[in-house]
């Protein structure tokens, strides 16, 4: 693999995941766009859609260890989310992981979009009041967070995600749970999920070694820097953020599949 290719894959886990660790995504939703167009920008290697999902899927493991391992302390980790929500995308994560081989590289890409789009939708929705509950009494529905969680792991399986991009929406607007603590609990269920995502696509040969070694690399070094300003930021700002990516992820997905 050429130094250029080497350099890019890295600054693209490195950007990735230092967003990841500061949203509490897995940074599928960022990175999954990065490698499939930016690599041809430099007249460099092109990976299929299969190749980037195998990549991602690997690479979020290793970019939510270091995003828990910044959260650990403070009290933003809430087990009971993490234990009802985690169990329920680990299924989930692993039938789409494995799933995912048998579908077309354009219906990879339309799943994609269609969770992008249904978690920018979701993103606008006002979410007053969750920041003023204190930790200590968050209380949420177990049975809607674990079958919410067991649907966006299938589809989250299939493009190679743990679908964070589309938990921490759910967990701000259906769960009601404060931002810093669904940003915390959302790594820590990425971890988790993505162990059955990694296990579907090992398993199925949908793996690139090298550019995905590269991409743990980074993401180690990565997430816990983000985590850290993650911290430190106006809870309303790291909404914000996350908005526009997600935003700006969904239309250019959409604008490729039509």
């Amino acid at each position: 693999m050429e130094l250029t290719l080497v350099i890019v894959i890295f600054l693209i886990g490195f950007i990735g995941s230092y967003i990841s660790g500061m949203l509490g995504i897995g940074g599928s939703i960022i990175k999954y766009p990065m490698l499939l167009y930016i690599p041809p920008l430099f007249g460099l290697a092109t990976f299929s859609a299969h190749e980037v999902s195998g990549i991602s899927a690997v690479q979020v493991f290793f970019a939510a260890i270091g995003g828990v391992w910044a959260y650990r302390k403070g009290g933003y980790l809430n087990k009971r989310l993490i234990a009802y929500m985690g169990v329920t995308s680990l299924i989930g994560s692993f039938i789409g992981g494995y799933g995912s081989k048998l579908m077309s590289e354009g219906g990879v890409n339309l799943i994609y979009g269609i969770l992008a789009l249904i978690s920018a939708v979701m993103m606008v929705v006002p979410k007053k009041g969750n920041d003023d509950i204190p930790f200590n009494q968050v209380k949420f529905n177990k049975w809607v967070a674990a079958v919410l969680a067991f649907i966006v792991g299938i589809g989250a399986g299939i493009i190679g995600a743990a679908g964070s991009f589309l938990l921490v929406p759910i967990m701000l607007v259906v769960l009601k749970i404060p931002t810093r603590m669904t940003i915390a609990s959302s790594l820590a269920i990425t971890l988790i999920s993505s162990i059955g995502t990694t296990i579907g696509k090992v398993t199925t040969g949908q793996i690139d070694y090298y550019p995905t070694f590269i991409m743990i690399v980074a993401s180690l070094m990565a997430a816990p820097l983000g985590a850290m300003t993650g911290k430190r930021m106006n809870t309303k700002i790291l909404q914000s953020i996350l908005a526009v990516l997600i935003f700006a992820t969904a239309i250019k997905i959409w604008v490729d599949i039509l």
